[in-house]
């Protein structure tokens, strides 16, 4: 399955934050819509980095309290580990699990398509894995 597929079936809608908003800020919008991470977007629409729950704690470890009112651009992960459209569950999976990362921002041409976690990659590989049973069923009961 390509990652085209899985943004078809679950959609584009992409949960964003400015560099300027507050760890305080971010952290809420991540609660309220029940994610664990969001897109940085800069002022001209371009993925700037990527905050997550991991990186909020991070800063809290390493800031204290004081790290809430400080900016997202602060503590945001800049090194991003993008996906293509064309590339495959299988590709994507085995980046994410050597680099250590849950979510990819899916762009084509600099232009952000959707975001992909591991959880979605995860639920598309059983969703084939299922199919494919289920096909060799009906195969092997037509005899």
């Amino acid at each position: 399955m390509l990652v085209s597929q899985i943004l078809t079936q679950k959609g584009d809608d992409v949960f964003a934050c400015s560099p300027q908003d507050t760890i305080a800020a971010a952290a809420g919008r991540l609660h309220a819509h029940g994610i664990g991470a969001m897109v940085v977007m800069d002022e001209k629409d371009r993925v700037a980095g990527i905050i997550s729950e991991r990186d909020i704690v991070r800063a809290i470890a390493n800031a204290g309290a004081q790290a809430l009112s400080a900016p997202v651009a602060r503590f945001m992960s800049r090194d991003i580990v993008y996906a293509a459209p064309q590339e495959d569950v299988d590709t994507l999976l085995s980046r994410m699990t050597d680099r250590r990362i849950r979510h990819l921002p899916v762009c084509k041409d600099d232009k952000l398509l959707g975001v992909v976690s591991i959880g979605d990659l995860v639920k598309a590989k059983i969703a084939a894995a299922v199919a494919e049973a289920e096909g060799l069923k009906a195969y092997i009961a037509q005899g």
